[in-house]
Parts: C-alpha cells; sequence; structure tokens
C-alpha cells in the first residue's frame, strides 16, 4: 500500500506576492499573454492553490511594441505591423440600446496602445472575483522606463517567456 502524503492549502494570509517585470518587445501578444496570466494566477508557485491569490505583481514595459502573428507589412506609425492588426475586432458596449462600438486593434493602438495586452489577459484569468483582484496586480507601461523600481522586481520565469520567432 502506498504511502500517502498530506496535500496543504495556502491560506490567504500567507501569500507573499513578489514583483517581476517583462519586456514585450516583439513578442507576440497570444504568447506573451498566457505566460503573464499563470504569473498573475500564481500557477508557476509550488504553493499554487485555486481559491487563493497567490500570484505576483507584473510589471510589462514596452506594451506599443507587442506583435501580431501574420503576414509582416509596413506602418508608419506601429512597429511589429502585421495583417492580423486590421483583422482582429475588439467590443465594447455602453449599455444603452444600439451602444456596441466594434474597432480594429490598429485603432485601438493608436487611442490605447496598453489596452491590446490587458484584454488578452484579463481573458485568460478566472471570470470572478478573484480574477479581478489579479487583474489588479497587472502593471502594463508605454515605454522602456517604469516607476516600480521600489519594489525591486525580479526577472519575468524564463521557462514562461515565449521564444522570440520575429
Amino acid at each position: 500500500m502506498p504511502i500517502l502524503q498530506k496535500c496543504t492549502q495556502l491560506p490567504k494570509e500567507a501569500a507573499d506576492p513578489q514583483w517581476v517585470t517583462v519586456d514585450a518587445d516583439g513578442q507576440i501578444v497570444g504568447r506573451l499573454a498566457t505566460g503573464i496570466a499563470m504569473v498573475l494566477m500564481g500557477k508557476h508557485k509550488p504553493s499554487y492553490t485555486p481559491h487563493v491569490d497567490n500570484g505576483d505583481y507584473v510589471v510589462v514595459t514596452n506594451v506599443e511594441r507587442v506583435a501580431f502573428g501574420g503576414k509582416k507589412m509596413e506602418h508608419e506609425s506601429i512597429a511589429n505591423f502585421s495583417k492580423k492588426w486590421l483583422q482582429k475586432e475588439y467590443d465594447r458596449y455602453s449599455g444603452y440600446p444600439g451602444g456596441r462600438t466594434v474597432e480594429s486593434a490598429e485603432r485601438l493602438h493608436a487611442r490605447k496602445p496598453e489596452m491590446i495586452l490587458h484584454e488578452a489577459v484579463r481573458r485568460m484569468l478566472p471570470k470572478n472575483k478573484l480574477g479581478r483582484q489579479m487583474i489588479k496586480k497587472l502593471k502594463l507601461v508605454v515605454g522602456p522606463d517604469h516607476g516600480h523600481q521600489a519594489q525591486q522586481p525580479g526577472e519575468f520565469p524564463g521557462y514562461l517567456m515565449p521564444s522570440r520567432t520575429r
């Protein structure tokens, strides 16, 4: 008869969030978002507990330089532009009849470049109170400099980083 090991669940008071930073320059949106979602949920830690917010804070720099897959094209203001920037659509709803707004990734990037990565990560998190709490730990920064040096952020886990294909 095998010896059973005791499983422990992490209480929410024992969660010790760390700060990590990642550079999004040239990274594919979906592949980067899966790694970020794993860190926000805490699945990269051995003490992962599904009902406890055990994840880390993630600071993402250069969010305006993310890429989509697809055939590369030239664009005057977007680096790493591809055909998918024109095909990908984002919906908003104001709550009023006829208040649905659809815009392409290209137009959303011109208006709010950090929303592309934010929406990709948000949709990969749990759809409950815990997921809304986790998304608050995501800090997106346009440009290479961020204001979170006081937290002494570490490096993003290398095994969760997507390989650069571009």
